[in-house]
This record gives C-alpha cells, structure tokens and sequence, in this order.
C-alpha cells in the first residue's frame, strides 16, 4: 500500500502551474535565500513563501503535524545559536555585547546584538525554506511526481525512486497508525505507567517491528512489479501522464533565474550580508 501526504486538488493557481517551474523556482529561490543574511530580504522572501501558501489555500488543520514537528526543530536550533553564538562566525566578525554575566564563577555568558540579529535572520530564513517546501507534497499531484523529476532531466530510476522516497513517509506513517490501532482492538496499552524510559521504548517493540518488516516486504513488492515490467531496461521509456509548459510556465523560471542570478552577484559584490538594527547596539 502506497500513502501520499494530503493532497487536495482545489485548481488554485499554485497547482494550474507546471510542477517543473515550480520546482525550478523553488530551487532557485532556496539558493538565493542561503547566500543572504540581511533580515530584510529575508523577511521579504517569507511574504513570497507565506504567499504562495495562502495561494494554494492550504489551511493550518491540513499542515498542522508538519508544523509542530517543524517550528519546535527550528526553535530549538536558532535558540542554541543566539545563546552560544556557534555558526555566526560567517556573518559578523564584530561583536558588539549588549548583556553579559558571570557562570559558576568562571565562565562569561555575552549576547551581542550581532548574535540576536543572527539568529532572527537563521529563524525567518528556515521559516521560509519549509514554507516553500511543503508547497510540494500539499500541491503536487502525487502521480506526477514521477514524469515531473523525469522532466527536470533525471533518469528514469531516479525520478522513480525519488517518487517512492515521497511517498515513503506517510505510507510508514499509515502503516504505523493501522497497526497501533490493531495492536490496541487486541487489548495492548501503548501508554502503559512505571518502567521509565526503557520500559517504554520496549513497549514499542509490537508496533516497530511489525511496520519496519512490512516495508520491507512492500519495497520487494513494487521490485518485483517493476521487473516484470521490465524497468530498467535500455529503451526509452513512455509516462501515461504528459506536462507540457504554458506562457505562465517560463515566466514563473524565469523570475526564479533572474532572482538567482541577480541575488549572486549582489552577494559576489558584497551586499546582503547580516543588518544589525541601530537600535540593538549599545548606546
């Protein structure tokens, strides 16, 4: 059994567009986006993200599990690096502290205003990368993710097996939940009390074991389908289904390379670089 992630088709103009030069800008934009630090252009990069989102009319109920998985990751890794101020030796080599305290007696704990601009410029450029990629699996037809990464060049085992690797998680997923709710008709308390931490990674024993077997046998599965098809041999192979570009197609790659191109030399000439408000630095 094959699971796709919630794909709803509501003929918005986000999914009238090519899959192709949507990922082409999405690959576009994503270079540009990690060569700049200054907050502003990054925050103008998450009203194009957060706007193709409300484009697509995708709601918080359908993306909330990817959210929550998302936001407490990324606030996590920002937080670590406001506080440690590891990963922003690229960005500023000027410190300028605005609080500082003594540790244990030994260690001084400094947040600059360098270290605080950093990491709201890390928290908004991450924001923006998961918005733009979640517009793939909610706005893309799961069977065209198949001819869509074929079209963009890829070889036919490539573009299958990136076609599997999409659908991988939410089938696991799925298998994951039909055998809790099995294991639970049968009587097993997943929430079972005492035992600590290993206790309850042992309780999970019944359902990692049956779902991590059953994807293995679902991968043979679809190996020996596609070699009774014989995939994989030499001749060129056909797709059922055929994506064919629109005006409005070209234009869309054609912001995307610009945007690339221009974003390049700016930062090749210096610009772009980490913007510490005035009002963050000391007086």
């Amino acid at each position: 059994m094959i699971v796709t992630w919630s794909y709803k088709d509501r003929d918005t103009i986000i999914q009238r567009l090519d899959p192709r030069a949507r990922l082409i800008f999405m690959f576009c934009a994503i270079i540009a986006i990690i060569q700049v630090w200054d907050f502003r252009i990054l925050v103008a990069w998450l009203g194009v993200a957060l706007g193709a989102f409300f484009l697509a009319r995708l709601t918080w109920q359908e993306t909330r599990r990817f959210w929550m998985v998302v936001l407490p990751i990324i606030t996590m890794l920002v937080t670590i690096t406001a506080l440690t101020g590891r990963g922003g030796e690229e960005a500023y080599k000027v410190t300028h502290p605005i609080w500082s305290t003594v540790l244990f007696g030994r260690f001084t704990f400094t947040i600059s205003a360098e270290q605080l601009a950093f990491a709201a410029s890390q928290f908004v450029r991450m924001v923006t990368m998961a918005t733009f990629g979640l517009l793939v699996p909610f706005t893309i037809h799961p069977a065209q993710y198949g001819v869509t990464f074929r079209g963009l060049g890829m070889s036919d085992k490539f573009a299958v097996a990136t076609d599997l690797a999409f659908r991988l998680v939410p089938t696991v997923a799925k298998d994951f939940q039909v055998t809790l709710d099995a294991q639970r008709a049968r009587g097993y308390e997943l929430e079972r009390k005492g035992g600590g931490l290993f206790q309850q990674i042992r309780n999970l024993a019944p359902l990692i074991v049956p779902v991590t077997i059953g994807t293995i046998l679902s991968g043979e599965d679809i190996i020996d389908a596609m070699d009774l098809r014989a995939f994989g041999a030499k001749p060129k192979r056909t797709w059922v289904i055929e994506l064919k570009y629109e005006p409005r197609d070209y234009v869309l790659i054609a912001a995307g390379i610009i945007v690339l191109v221009v974003t390049t030399v700016a930062n090749v000439l210096g610009y772009g670089n980490l913007w510490v408000p005035g009002w963050l630095l000391p007086g």
